[in-house]
């Protein structure tokens, strides 16, 4: 199945409308939609299959390392072994393209115990067509095989989406049909992708798909979306932090579908709610530079617009019920700790009334938990990687081991959350960590997943 020009443009403006396309459709409608792994079980031995890979991974000296999206695509890769495709695995490493898969294509060897070459230059950017060494390569491979394809970052056909706007759809189609083409053509016509994390406007993983005969989705990503996400849709109490106050809209869609009961917020989202809260019950506080226009290019400002989408949130959940819980106080740029943010001063982390109040407010939650009682954490609270803005990551993540203890679900969201909880705690204080942050948020969030808008799309 080719891709023509016109339904590569539809599915660009699809994908850059986000939500707004399909506002009726849910996570578990995509999901419903997609084939499985073992749709594909007819597929005969020899077939090239390609692989969207997660291999954005930086394997330390051992295995174990810095491996864990390479060790979670064994079970998808395996099975392709097993029935002797010849899996052409592609992905991206970090954001620069000078960046290589030279070292993942060697751990994920030594995980598989097999060769997996790396094959080079695969792409000529200039009239974006597979190269005959490539294709050659992948054609005489013996079946069974396991290859990769250089870092596909490398070539700025991968990022063209990644600031694009609708108005761009009509000049964008051709060059992104052609590579779709191109791959189908030269490379494969059966795609899997086993890359939970890959939630960025990549080619590879929200283009590429529309030209093949066969799609669907590897064993490790589905089994992430149905169970573990599907469970924290469910979620009473959420844990929300970081430094991008568009977490906000994440927060929102997830207090829209109706089960959140308490909100715990750190980082520029709770420096939203906590001038919304405030300014609800009649009080003013100061939010200090993250609220002075002079900082308004910096990534913790707030705009007002968001102070008052925060305030509509936090009036619409008191009505429902919800507990909002911001910090009391804080610790700033010189270490020290104040009730109040004064201008010019920036919050680095929570402080110890906060910590505080942050451990009464999990106890009244166990004290009365509903019944399969689900959490849900997100981010961390300071700059944690800096001693002296680490106690508020720290000093929680017991109350996370509390939590599961006293028997509730508790799922952290991937990234810093995934790291903090490696570095204070242990991963058996919780029932989940994702490996992927942002492409959780996406799934239970206000957006969709844009690889999973694009699965469904070459399936229809």
């Amino acid at each position: 199945m080719s891709a023509d020009i016109a339904q590569v443009e539809q599915l660009i403006t699809t994908l850059l409308a986000g939500r707004a396309a399909a506002p009726s459709l849910e996570l578990a409608d995509y999901l419903k939609a997609i084939p499985r792994l073992d749709s594909l079980a007819d597929i005969p031995a020899g077939t090239a299959v390609l692989v969207r890979g997660d291999v954005d991974a930086k394997p330390g000296s051992t295995i174990g390392e810095g491996d864990i999206r390479l060790r979670s695509m064994v079970d998808t890769l395996q099975y392709g072994i097993d029935k002797g495709w010849k899996q052409v695995i592609f992905g991206h490493i970090g954001r620069e393209k000078e960046n290589s898969l030279n070292k993942v294509a060697a751990r994920l060897g030594e995980i598989l115990k097999r060769d997996v070459p790396l094959i080079s230059d695969w792409l000529d950017e200039n009239t974006i067509t597979v190269s005959p060494q490539a294709t050659e390569r992948i054609h005489s491979a013996p079946t069974g095989s396991v290859l990769m394809l250089e870092n596909t970052r490398r070539y700025d056909i991968e990022r063209v989406l990644w600031k694009a706007k609708a108005a761009d759809a009509g000049r964008l189609a051709e060059p992104l049909a052609r590579l779709a083409n191109e791959l189908a053509a030269n490379v494969a016509r059966v795609y899997v992708n086993e890359a939970l994390s890959a939630g960025s406007l990549d080619a590879s993983s929200t283009i590429v798909p529309i030209a093949m005969d066969r799609v669907a989705l590897g064993r490790y990503v589905a089994g992430e979306f149905d169970g573990p996400m599907m469970r924290c849709l469910k979620a009473q109490l959420v844990v929300f932090s970081g430094l991008k106050i568009d977490k906000l809209d994440d927060l929102e869609a997830m207090i829209g579908r109706g089960t959140i009961r308490q909100v715990l917020a750190a980082g520029s989202l709770a420096m939203a709610l906590k001038k919304a809260v405030a300014e609800l019950d009649g009080r003013q506080v100061s939010l200090g530079v993250a609220e002075d226009p002079a900082h308004a290019d910096k990534p913790y400002f707030i705009p007002r617009e968001r102070v008052e989408q925060a305030k509509k949130m936090v009036a619409d959940g008191r009505s429902k019920g919800i507990d909002f819980v911001v910090p009391v106080d804080s610790v700033v740029e010189d270490g020290s700790i104040v009730d109040d943010l004064k201008p010019g001063q920036q919050q680095f982390d929570i402080g110890p009334k906060s910590q505080k109040l942050f451990e009464q407010k999990v106890g009244a939650f166990l004290a009365n938990k509903p019944q399969d009682a689900v959490a849900f954490h997100n981010g961390v609270f300071g700059m944690f990687e800096d001693r002296r803005f680490e106690a508020g990551t720290k000093n929680f993540m017991p109350q996370l081991k509390r939590m599961k203890d006293a028997g509730v679900e508790v799922y952290i969201g991937g990234g810093e959350g995934g790291a903090a909880l490696e570095k204070y705690g242990q991963l058996d204080w919780v029932t989940h960590t994702f490996t992927a942050g942002g492409t959780v948020l996406n799934a239970l969030g206000r957006e969709p997943v844009p690889y999973l808008v694009t699965l469904r799309a070459a399936v229809k």
